[in-house]
């Protein structure tokens, strides 16, 4: 990783690749929205922007950030 930052170091500069998902009912992912995001925060925040119908699973490449519950179930 040659003159990457690493942005889950906190005061860490750059940013982090996000992706947030909708899920369906039955628990399959519908897509995705990429997001470019300096920290958990912006991308949460983006995130819940996304939220309708659907839960919303927010990853940061193999990590779960969160899951945001859907307005309506």
């Amino acid at each position: 990783m040659h003159g990457l930052s690493n942005p889950s170091v906190s005061g860490g500069y750059g940013v982090a690749e996000y992706r947030a998902f909708a899920v369906g009912r039955d628990g399959h992912f519908l897509g995705f929205e990429p997001l470019i995001c300096a920290n958990d925060a912006e991308a949460i925040a983006q995130a819940k922007r996304l939220v309708g119908d659907n839960d919303v699973e927010l990853w940061s490449g193999a990590r779960l950030v969160i899951r945001l519950e859907a307005k309506t179930k």
